[in-house]
């Protein structure tokens, strides 16, 4: 599958969390750097998401907010 976006972080995923509608997929993209991706809980479903699975989390965003 070939896609637009242009970041495309490889990493394992370390922990999944079920709510009733919600999943939190976290998924260490390696030097101690982990990321956190929300998606529903039919998606990590439909994909067979587990612990120890290598995944890509793919990032296409028109604008990234920064706050202090």
């Amino acid at each position: 599958m070939k896609l637009s976006a242009r970041n495309d972080l490889k990493g394992t995923i370390t922990d999944i969390k079920k709510g009733a509608v919600m999943g939190k997929v976290t998924v260490d993209i390696g030097n101690g750097q982990k990321i956190v991706s929300v998606i529903t809980v039919d998606s990590v479903n439909e994909l067979d998401l587990k612990i120890g699975d290598t995944v890509h989390a793919i990032i296409k965003s028109t604008e990234v907010l920064i706050g202090v």
